[in-house]
């Protein structure tokens, strides 16, 4: 039976993948901050130093803790978004690489948001980073695992997508406009969305557990991304509302400040997820309409 220690266990990608261990006879170890109240719970400070015997013993580290990227950015919410990425990946990594029983792998999260706004430009994993603070913030995130990679640690760096979860995310904020009739394509619409049904999520990570010969950048998104005007379009079909009400730009910046609204909602990323595709993983949901039709309905 495996041992998997989990950070970020309480977001939505964190309980999809706790459920998935579960019929699988998986002994999963959760770190939480805070005083730890279970038995299957250990605490940890993201921000401080980690003890390298708590994380020792373990089959695979899955990392994905970090603060939200939801909000308006003000300067205090964006040291919060890049200090809990690179501070509390580079103490998990440490403590790592000087435990005395290494993972076999370690799979720390990372985004899209990488690759920054790219147009049209098909982006795979060799793809250089972008220009701004989020692509800024994942270089950093993913140069901070690489502490574990040189202890020689498979380490794999899942960049992901929009993660299209049944609770909560960016279609769970969007659901209610659109079932109220009042949705429709952010901006111009021509950015793309590279977006991944919450199961692909899950199985990917299991997948690049599983596979040793997947290290590094590994993007995790559905094989055919849509252009924004596509996605709000199914989204509406789907829920059998029309979507005539286009957010424009300025209101976007005037809700979430004009960084925020520019790098993630009106970011253009057309991902591939090639060497996921390469490893031999089959999608559950390669088209977006049945990956809404099964989340939604």
């Amino acid at each position: 039976m495996d041992r998997i220690l989990v950070t970020g266990a309480s977001g939505p990608i964190g309980r999809g993948l706790l459920a998935s261990f579960e019929p699988l006879g998986t002994e999963v170890v959760r770190m939480v901050r805070g005083a730890a109240k279970k038995a299957d719970e250990v605490s940890w400070d993201p921000m401080s130093p980690v003890s390298p015997a708590i994380v020792s013993g373990f089959d695979a580290v899955v990392h994905l803790a970090g603060e939200s990227v939801v909000g308006r950015w003000t300067d205090e919410k964006k040291k919060a978004i890049l200090e809990s990425r690179v501070q509390g990946t580079t103490n998990m990594a440490a403590a790592l690489a000087k435990s005395a029983a290494k993972p076999r792998v370690f799979i720390c999260a990372s985004a899209v948001g990488f690759y920054g706004n790219r147009g049209d430009e098909l982006l795979r994993e060799e793809s250089p980073a972008g220009q701004g603070f989020l692509p800024e913030v994942c270089r950093k995130w993913e140069d901070a695992s690489r502490i574990a990679a040189n202890a020689g640690i498979r380490t794999v760096n899942v960049r992901i997508g929009l993660v299209l979860s049944p609770k909560g995310g960016a279609l769970g904020s969007m659901l209610t406009p659109f079932q109220l009739g009042l949705g429709g394509r952010i901006g111009s619409g021509l950015q793309w969305w590279s977006w991944i049904h919450l199961d692909d999520v899950v199985g990917g990570i299991h997948r690049a557990m599983r596979t040793e010969s997947l290290s590094g950048p590994v993007n995790l998104v559905a094989p055919n991304p849509v252009r924004n005007a596509e996605f709000t379009k199914v989204l509406a079909l789907v829920l059998g509302r029309p979507a005539f009400f286009p957010v424009p730009k300025f209101a976007l910046r005037l809700a979430f400040g004009r960084m925020a609204a520019e790098e993630m909602l009106l970011a253009s990323q057309r991902v591939a997820p090639g060497r996921l595709a390469d490893s031999g993983y089959t999608f559950r949901f390669r088209e977006l309409r049945a990956a809404l039709e099964n989340l939604v309905r």
